[in-house]
């Protein structure tokens, strides 16, 4: 199972900033995220969202349903996915309505991603109606009292015990080591939120000695113009 990270934000700003940088297989969003980024939940407004991830190259986009029943969450996926058919995943809660939802879309070969996952059992009700990802909620998990880290290596066993193509998409990260301890026990996809990209590139000592190699350079009479552009790649 190869690596596989999202970034977790509706800004195209943030898109601007991280999208460019190789890491991000696509993106997920939730009206909470479009609140933040003062962006309308409206189907024309997710329209142009789609476009302009699609169009700097992201493979998939998750955008999240709403209308309270499974009627209308269907209803509403439906409409999410026709915006970029195949590469929108619409994500639904794993309640009663979201399930009920999630079987007539995945009926109408529309990719699922179940959200709001806090509970291990929940990942098998996903599996069993073939959703594509499960996002579980790591940090808030923790919040409850939890062991965040256990629960969700216990819900990757239960994937793996049956067989499941279903993936985990773990969701509500604080930091970079939660990546590698998941990592180490068979986790492979998770949603970044940018503080946590940035985290990423954030060791002292890392970037002390890049700046001691441009010192360097600088002080070896090295120029960019002497680049060879044929050895650059």
């Amino acid at each position: 199972m190869h690596l596989r990270l999202l970034l977790d934000t509706a800004d195209p700003a943030a898109w601007a900033e991280w999208l460019p940088s190789g890491l991000f297989h696509g993106v997920t969003t939730n009206p909470t995220l479009l609140l933040r980024a003062a962006r309308p939940c409206r189907l024309d407004e997710l329209e142009r969202l789609t476009r302009e991830v699609l169009d700097r190259g992201m493979q998939e986009i998750h955008l999240q349903a709403w209308g309270g029943d499974a009627e209308a969450l269907a209803a509403c996926g439906a409409g999410l996915a026709a915006l970029a058919p195949g590469r929108v995943l619409v994500k639904l809660p794993i309640t009663r309505a979201g399930a009920e939802a999630a079987r007539r879309l995945i009926h109408a070969d529309v990719p699922v991603t179940f959200t709001a996952c806090y509970a291990v059992p929940q990942v098998l009700v996903a599996a069993a109606l073939g959703a594509r990802y499960i996002a579980p909620y790591l940090g808030r998990i923790g919040d409850l009292g939890r062991d965040g880290h256990a629960d969700l290596i216990a819900m990757q066993q239960a994937l793996d015990g049956v067989g499941a193509t279903t993936r985990l998409l773990v969701a509500s990260l604080r930091d970079p080591t939660d990546l590698t301890r998941l990592a180490a026990a068979g986790v492979g996809c998770f949603t970044l939120a940018p503080p946590v990209a940035a985290a990423l590139f954030a060791a002292a000592p890392t970037v002390e000695a890049a700046a001691q190699f441009e010192r360097d350079a600088v002080a070896a009479g090295a120029g960019v113009g002497n680049a060879d552009p044929g050895q650059i790649g």
